[in-house]
């Protein structure tokens, strides 16, 4: 099925990783302590029925819901301020580069590194991720700009699976012609768009940035590559997980602080929902290609939670494969939205040989699913 369409290989990955550490005790003592604080100050209304006193996060709690450990971000000191909780960037000015395509760039370079290739090789820039930093000019014009690419530029954004959604429109992109090298970046602020101050939520996500260069296997050099057999993208409406932010809130007299301008789900109703979506996903996508998801040397699978990764992996292999059937980036990094799945494919593909075949998987708002099933060369 797939023989007719020249191959097509990832070539090249890279990754940023920001320079400041929270670990769960560091996160926790802050949230507790802005509690507290919100707490007295709302000592009457709490003592008369009209307001909920916050209660404390632990480590154990958080342990226990996701298996997050620590994150990085951009900024620590910001997000640790009981009294601001949430990061602090300096603004820049247009004629300086973006912080989101600054860290795209870096990231970049790193795979076009390992690919072999230069800024001036890529003919196509995908900047797909949950959330962008501006509405325009796109930021993958700017970091097209950065690299010295050229060709064009767009941004993509579809919440968590943003990353393998762009992969597709890469691979599609390479197979007809239209563009020869594709470089696929996935800036990951996401401590600015996370509702620090909520308990249920304030320790999912953490900053990143992930690139990967897709291009035909003809022209590629690189001594890591990966053949893309196929992708496959699904989408289905639901509201369980959102973020209203946007240009028209002003036009709505919107507070810049309601609730529902940052990151905010329903936990229990995604678990249940999107788990049997991603599985039945996977088992169709290799299906479709004459595979079995046993056959699967390795996967690496979007990292929101880990309960969800090993219950997506016990519906498609039958058992508990364990972490060298699919890796877990999720303690060290915590949720990095669309980079987590190509996180977990960049640091935990080296042992493999030359054959093997495996699946990078996301799943998120939307909901939206997208998958992509690949062979080491």
């Amino acid at each position: 099925m797939q023989a007719s369409f020249p191959a097509v290989v990832i070539s090249g990955t890279g990754l940023y990783r920001p320079p400041h550490v929270i670990t769960n005790a560091e996160l926790v003592e802050a949230f507790n302590a802005y509690a507290d604080l919100q707490n007295a100050e709302h000592a009457e209304a709490i003592a008369a029925g009209e307001r909920t006193a916050l209660t404390h996060s632990s480590v154990e709690f958080i342990e226990k819901a996701s298996g997050i450990k620590q994150r990085y971000v951009i900024d620590k000191a910001g997000v640790l301020d009981p009294t601001r909780m949430y990061p602090r960037f300096t603004p820049r000015g247009d004629d300086q580069i973006s912080l989101m395509a600054e860290i795209a760039a870096d990231a970049a370079r790193k795979a076009l590194e390992q690919a072999g290739k230069t800024g001036a090789d890529i003919d196509a820039v995908l900047c797909s991720s949950a959330n962008m930093q501006r509405a325009y000019p796109a930021m993958a014009v700017e970091i097209q700009q950065a690299l010295g690419a050229g060709g064009y530029g767009f941004d993509m954004n579809v919440a968590c699976s943003s990353a393998t959604f762009a992969l597709e429109q890469a691979v599609n992109a390479v197979r007809s012609g239209a563009s020869k090298c594709v470089l696929v970046v996935n800036p990951e602020i996401t401590s600015a768009h996370l509702e620090w101050r909520d308990r249920d939520c304030h320790f999912i996500f953490g900053d990143v940035c992930t690139a990967v260069i897709i291009e035909r296997a003809e022209t590629a050099t690189g001594a890591d590559q990966w053949e893309i057999l196929g992708t496959q993208l699904a989408t289905q409406f639901s509201s369980n997980i959102r973020n209203n932010f946007g240009f028209m809130n002003r036009a709505e007299d919107r507070d810049p602080s309601d609730r529902d301008l940052t990151f905010y789900q329903e936990g229990r109703k995604v678990f249940k929902e999107v788990v049997p979506m991603a599985a039945a996903h996977i088992e169709a996508h290799l299906g479709k290609l004459g595979l079995a998801p046993a056959q699967m040397r390795r996967y690496w699978l979007h990292q929101a939670n880990q309960g969800m990764n090993q219950l997506v992996i016990k519906k498609l292999v039958g058992a508990d494969a364990g972490s060298d059937v699919a890796p877990l980036i999720l303690d060290e990094y915590a949720n990095t939205a669309s980079a987590g799945s190509i996180i977990a494919f960049h640091q935990h593909r080296a042992d493999l040989a030359a054959g093997d075949t495996g699946v990078i998987c996301s799943f998120g708002a939307g909901y939206s699913i997208g998958s992509v099933v690949v062979k080491k060369r």
